[in-house]
């Protein structure tokens, strides 16, 4: 919602989006709370850092895709 809302909004956006800023960093702020969601995060990254320093070889970054 809030990048559909500054897409259509362009400039103003700062003013004209707040409500959906503030559900954004609601959300964000919940998964960077939740300890299970970190080490799920933490056990990724440390098997991507390992297969990488064996292969030297960097995986693509997988795309994410939206929830609109």
């Amino acid at each position: 919602a809030f990048t559909k809302c500054c897409q259509e909004t362009g400039l103003l956006m700062v003013v004209k989006c707040r409500q959906e800023n503030t559900a954004l960093k609601d959300c964000l702020v919940g998964y960077y709370s939740d300890p299970l969601f970190y080490e799920e995060c933490k056990t990724e990254y440390l098997r991507q850092r390992e297969e990488y320093r064996a292969t030297g070889i960097k995986k693509k970054r997988q795309k994410l895709t939206s929830n609109v």
